[in-house]
């Protein structure tokens, strides 16, 4: 497993049928390529495509939030990075931010509790062993990390103090 802290995702870039009325990418495509994205991390943990592939057991995403932060227009290079910020023997807690590749500016950050589900069962059950010890070992190398702004943030309408 490699040990990026955080875990660089693959290059994509923003296709023109993504872009809606608005002219930039429609947020159902920032959810798309966060998604995509979390492969390569479900990857290196054991749990992705192969391991789905399997039978024995995937993970479903339980709750996820995006902030918006800025636009990302036609041909725009996306580049995304995963951190973990907690687990379980059933959880993990991913954080994902989106880069606009060339100019570095964030565009939005997706924060995710994923469960591990045997798929005999359809019901959340612990990760097999070998794949809790590899979360593990990414948690080690991600515990540094600072904690992203947007992590734990509510949705709701901010009232000032009268």
């Amino acid at each position: 497993m490699t040990l990026n802290a955080p875990v660089e995702c693959p290059l994509r870039k923003v296709e023109a049928q993504w872009v809606d009325l608005n002219g930039h990418m429609n947020m159902a495509y920032y959810h798309l390529l966060f998604d995509e994205s979390l492969d390569k991390l479900f990857t290196e943990l054991g749990i992705g495509w192969d391991y789905t592939q399997s039978g024995a057991g995937s993970s479903f995403t339980a709750e996820v939030h995006v902030c918006y932060l800025d636009e990302l227009l036609k041909d725009d290079p996306v580049r995304i990075t995963y951190q973990l910020l907690d687990w379980d023997a059933k959880r993990i807690h991913v954080f994902g931010h989106m880069y606009h590749a060339k100019k570095g500016y964030l565009a939005a950050t997706s924060e995710q509790m994923c469960v591990h589900v045997d798929m005999k069962t359809r019901r959340v059950a612990p990760f097999p062993q070998a794949q809790q010890e590899k979360i593990a070992t990414l948690m080690e190398a991600h515990r540094t990390l600072p904690r992203p702004e947007q992590a734990g943030r509510i949705i709701g309408i901010r009232r000032k103090a009268s």
